[in-house]
């Protein structure tokens, strides 16, 4: 029988290339191997947005999100995609395994004490229990694998904690989630500096118009040492090879020397790479265009996604209730 991966994701709306090359692309790819169990995590989103601004947001971010992810290739008939409120048995399971969390667990976790430090406004439980939400995401479906990348292993280390402290209270119910190492490259933004982020707005949308793609991408820094024609360059430090390599591997190899030489320059290859990335993502923004124009089948994908997860968390909640003594064991 196959494994059960499980990941989440906040909806932060359209995705950029960042997402697909450091995330999506895994998805679909692990739909071949795995039972997979793909959320938006949109609890997870109110830690951080609130009142007026999360109901304006959140909805549209959800839908945005579900076309990037089916237009790119991940299969409702493969994985169960949907929307985490819509199976709410996951805030039962996150209030019964914060019972034996230790506070002093949550407090120590460094990604708490940024957040603290961007917004001392809104420093809410939600906020401070987040893993223990991560941990009832993963375990409530009884994933066996969690696909992270190697700066998210520790956040995935504290969820095996939470399950063994509870399995050492309670007896074996949830199998330790182990890490699956996605060994994808981190997409520096068109700044040459930060990680691609929207809300840095250095990133570049897969759903993007082929003009709007070149354009930033036209804008985007490069080798910092090639200052003016005729200057070699440095591929290896330079963020536009970078996403060469990712899209056209061979075409990366065949420029990197020709850009040492100052035989091509950023002009150029900036040109090239626009060209590479709209010739590959074409197919996937003619699905998105089409899916979009039908809301009816979006409604249906998320609703069957969320009936079959509630499926299998009905299952786990009767066990972890009948662990805990909150049902009655029946007695021969």
């Amino acid at each position: 029988m196959k494994k059960r991966v499980f990941s989440g994701a906040r909806p932060t709306g359209r995705q950029h290339i960042g997402n697909y090359l450091g995330a999506i692309q895994n998805y679909v790819e692990l739909q071949k191997d795995y039972q997979c169990v793909y959320c938006i995590v949109d609890l997870h989103a109110l830690t951080t947005l609130q009142g007026s601004e999360a109901v304006d947001q959140i909805q549209q971010n959800v839908r945005e999100m579900i076309l990037d992810w089916l237009a790119a290739g991940l299969d409702p008939k493969q994985s169960i995609l949907f929307v985490q409120s819509q199976v709410p048995e996951v805030t039962e399971l996150q209030t019964l395994l914060s019972m034996s969390t230790p506070l002093s667990w949550l407090m120590r976790v460094p990604t708490f004490k940024e957040k603290v430090k961007m917004q001392p406004e809104n420093v809410n439980y939600g906020l401070l229990g987040y893993p223990v939400l991560m941990t009832a995401d993963i375990v409530l479906y009884k994933a066996e694998v969690v696909p992270v990348g190697e700066d998210q292993v520790p956040h995935l280390e504290l969820a095996r904690e939470i399950v063994r402290r509870f399995n050492g209270l309670y007896g074996d119910t949830f199998p330790e989630p182990q890490p699956k190492l996605t060994h994808a490259p981190m997409i520096l933004g068109i700044d040459g500096v930060q990680k691609m982020s929207k809300q840095l707005d250095n990133h570049i949308e897969l759903a993007a118009t082929p003009e709007e793609t070149a354009r930033r991408i036209m804008t985007a820094f490069t080798d910092p040492a090639r200052k003016r024609k005729g200057d070699p360059g440095h591929p290896e430090v330079c963020n536009i090879h970078h996403l060469h390599e990712a899209f056209q591997p061979e075409k990366a190899r065949e420029i990197a020397p020709q850009c040492r030489n100052a035989e091509i320059g950023c002009v150029e290859c900036k040109k090239l790479l626009a060209g590479e990335i709209n010739e590959a993502l074409a197919p996937l923004r003619e699905r998105r265009r089409e899916l979009a124009t039908r809301p009816r089948y979006i409604r249906e994908v998320l609703g069957d996604g969320a009936e079959r997860a509630r499926a299998i968390a009905r299952v786990t909640m009767e066990e972890v209730r009948e662990r805990m003594g909150l049902v009655a064991r029946e007695t021969g």
